[in-house]
């Protein structure tokens, strides 16, 4: 996920348009990501996406699984508005369903347990990921599935050696974005400290046949446009949110990077690419 690093608190509605074409750009992986839980999970009755954001995996949700009802859960009302908007354009409207509020208290509000319950990056914004997760096991019915993707790999969108400036500044950048990760987990209410051991934590939360499994979305050089674009805006956001612990040479890198007009930067550059891994981890409430 591209995060919002000036300051620990994101303005998910403003990153609305940069989530939505990202979680596209992504889709590959989330449906190699959803046909494997397809085999995994008998034909759920209701699925919710507990942090959503604009929809685009709740979507495929129901793409991939057209007998069930899909609840799409967001503490954004401008990211479920595009998610509502999505499903009515795909067609889906009549077995879509959205809900605001915060994870994890607002899925006390569903009207029955979930028979697959998604958590796509949004249990890391709670600051007890331990209670969180006892939290959606809770509203999972018998024999429910919890899908939780944490983890993976950090994306790359360029060779080590750019040709100008220092080699490996992504690599560098990845440093930056783990510092930030860091701030942003110790500045959540109730922060809790927790080893990331994801399958120990879903057995923690008393589920059983933990599954882990990881996805990749590669996409070779020469990039798409709209790969492009998503490249430009990431990077643009990591040079916006990281510019005082940039040294000279990596701010003067990545503006090179993101001028349009020089034939070095990632709109004109014909070895960018897009390169990342995402992880899954599920296991299943005791019937």
């Amino acid at each position: 996920m591209a995060h919002h690093h000036d300051h620990t608190d994101i303005d998910w509605a403003e990153m609305g348009p940069l989530l939505e074409s990202q979680a596209e750009l992504f889709t590959p992986l989330y449906e190699r990501a959803l046909a494997w839980l397809a085999k995994e999970v008998t034909e759920p009755g209701l699925i919710v996406d507990a942090g959503s954001g604009p929809g685009v995996v709740s979507c495929l949700f129901a793409e991939t699984f057209p007998g069930a009802r899909v609840v799409a859960v967001d503490g954004s009302g401008p990211l479920l508005e595009r998610a509502r908007a999505r499903a009515a354009r795909q067609g889906a409207a009549d077995r879509f369903d959205t809900l605001a509020g915060e994870l994890p208290a607002v899925l006390d509000e569903l009207d029955y347990p979930a028979d697959l319950l998604w958590a796509s990056r949004s249990l890391h914004h709670l600051g007890d990921q331990r209670a969180g997760l006892a939290a959606f096991a809770a509203r999972l019915a018998p024999g429910g599935t919890l899908a939780l993707m944490e983890g993976g790999l950090p994306a790359r969108f360029l060779p080590r050696d750019l040709g100008f400036g220092r080699p490996g500044l992504q690599a560098r950048m990845d440093a930056l974005e783990e510092e930030w990760f860091t701030r942003m987990r110790a500045g959540l209410p109730g922060h809790v400290a927790e080893t990331e051991d994801w399958p120990a934590l879903l057995g923690a939360a008393g589920l059983t046949h933990t599954r882990t499994r990881s996805f990749l979305l590669d996409l070779p050089a020469p990039a798409t446009d709209r790969a492009r674009s998503y490249v430009a805006a990431s990077l643009s956001r990591l040079r916006d949110g990281f510019a005082d612990d940039l040294d000279a040479e990596d701010r003067a890198a990545l503006d090179r990077l993101l001028d349009p007009d020089d034939e070095a930067s990632v709109h004109r550059r014909p070895d960018v690419f897009v390169l990342a891994a995402h992880t899954v981890h599920t296991a299943v409430r005791a019937d």
